[in-house]
């Protein structure tokens, strides 16, 4: 029984090999060679079958292709019905970005053509600012929407 507690096992072990030392396994081919040992070595058939070397017809596209990709921007125009609607209600950029709930950076991007449209945000300008900033006529007053007419129980209309 005293055995068992000075007896040590290693399973594996860090220096990669049976010989230890850490050698690679270049250095252990070269190793043989020089002791004068028979060496030979074979190609794994289909090794490194993952990479990917050549050229393909889509690169060739590719570097061929001359159009730059851009996101769409907002036409300049419509970045100034902006800052004149703004400025005819006596807003700020701060204080129309906090009423339609956007960061003031959204509102400077959209003055100054930089933004991406957003069709949301957009909506939202319209109502703050009361015109159009969408479709054929940019820059008009924005129509106000009927109010409808709820009938109660009693039988009477109510405004809602």
């Amino acid at each position: 029984m005293s055995d068992d507690w000075n007896t040590v096992t290693v399973i594996g072990n860090r220096r990669g090999g049976a010989q230890g030392g850490g050698m690679g396994k270049e250095r252990q081919v070269n190793l043989a060679r020089r002791q004068g040992a028979s060496v030979s070595t074979e190609g794994k058939y289909g090794a490194g079958g993952n990479t990917q070397k050549g050229t393909s017809l889509n690169t060739a596209k590719l570097d061929a292709e001359t159009d730059e990709l851009r996101h769409k921007t907002m036409d300049l125009n419509v970045g100034k019905l902006i800052a004149q609607g703004r400025q005819a209600k006596e807003m700020s950029q701060k204080d129309l970005a906090t009423k339609i709930c956007e960061k003031p950076q959204v509102v400077t991007e959209y003055e100054q053509g930089k933004g991406i449209p957003n069709q949301q945000i957009l909506a939202k300008m319209e109502r703050a600012l009361g015109m159009k900033l969408r479709g054929k006529d940019k820059g008009k007053p924005l129509e106000a929407k009927p109010v409808k007419a709820v009938e109660t129980k009693t039988g009477k209309a109510k405004k809602k």
